[in-house]
């Protein structure tokens, strides 16, 4: 079988009316990743506990903690990070992992501030969430693409709309480039230049993958770069 394995990174939380912890993959991303020719896995958390983090994240895990953790990623070719409400330490030492070892790594909405935090970035409440926290509207503005950038590249387009569903965006995020924006000013794409695929988008693309070309091609072109590690 000539297919990636794509492992798609678990979120921790806890069910309110009873504290049980559990973890979650959103139905949308992994089906995205079937539908254009990958296999995807989960990577579950190694605590047992919470650990939720923010910019002051700190790699805390135990050696054998660490192990297990690196076990997983490594049987991948590429690693998606999840949006979600909320982000789990071990969510971002992935992240950094995926970095110094130069693994495909695709972060969508809060997956885009990890891949930024992992390596020195930091984030911040924008002053106007309920523009762009918009959970059942397709399309909520237009973003500019940078045509000097990889996602250029990959979407072959300087223009595109795009959902919004976040609450926070990126400050700084030091060895990557901030290359589309929305007319807020948000950075809504940011990338490494120096990587094979380290790109983290504000938007959701797994929502719209099925009717919007420019979406699916987001899937498709991290899955080719992840062939490439096979």
């Amino acid at each position: 079988m000539n297919k990636p394995i794509i492992g798609i990174v678990s979120k921790h939380y806890a069910t309110y009316k009873t504290n049980k912890i559990d973890t979650f993959i959103r139905d949308e991303v992994k089906q995205a990743v079937f539908d254009n020719g990958g296999i995807a896995i989960g990577i579950l958390p190694v605590e047992s506990k919470i650990n939720y983090c923010g910019d002051d994240w700190k790699d805390s895990l135990s050696n054998e903690e660490k192990e297990n953790l690196i076990t997983q990623i490594e049987l991948c070719n590429g690693i998606i990070m999840q949006g979600g409400a909320e982000t789990d330490n071990y969510e971002i030492i992935i992240a950094r992992y995926c970095y110094d070892n130069d693994i495909p790594i695709l972060g969508i909405c809060a997956g885009q501030n990890n891949i930024a935090r992992a390596i020195g970035g930091t984030t911040y409440k924008i002053p106007n969430p309920d523009k762009h926290d918009k959970l059942f509207d397709e399309y909520v503005h237009k973003i500019k693409i940078n045509e000097n950038s990889k996602f250029y590249n990959i979407v072959k387009t300087n223009e595109m709309m795009v959902n919004s569903r976040h609450k926070r965006t990126i400050k700084d995020c030091p060895m990557l480039d901030k290359v589309a924006f929305c007319e807020d000013g948000y950075p809504d794409v940011i990338e490494s230049p120096n990587k094979k695929f380290y790109i983290g988008v504000r938007f959701h693309p797994e929502s719209l993958y099925l009717k919007d070309k420019n979406m699916n091609t987001i899937f498709e072109e991290f899955i080719n770069a992840c062939k490439r590690s096979l």
